[in-house]
């Protein structure tokens, strides 16, 4: 996970109280509820330049740091294949 990602996610987690955000971080048990959800979706599409496909916006994309990490990262993967092929 890079800094960018991290300091985005941050706000989201009330319960945080200063913890080290890992991959294996539980975003609902720091206080990730389905409406901040869409909020922090938003936030790291604007913020890290990629759209979430339908398909990535399930709650198992959004139980851990990690998942959401990884679905961040493949989002922006596809986007970096799909300008190349331009």
């Amino acid at each position: 996970m890079d800094a960018r990602f991290v300091e985005t996610l941050t706000p989201f987690l009330p319960f945080l109280h200063g913890d080290t955000i890992t991959e294996d971080t539980p975003l609902r048990t720091y206080g990730l509820d389905s409406m901040q959800a869409i909020e922090l979706m938003f936030a790291l599409e604007d913020t890290l330049g990629v759209a979430l496909p339908d398909e990535a916006l399930v709650e198992e994309t959004f139980t851990t740091a990690g998942n959401l990490w990884r679905a961040t990262q493949a989002a922006r993967d596809t986007a970096t294949v799909a300008a190349e092929s331009v």
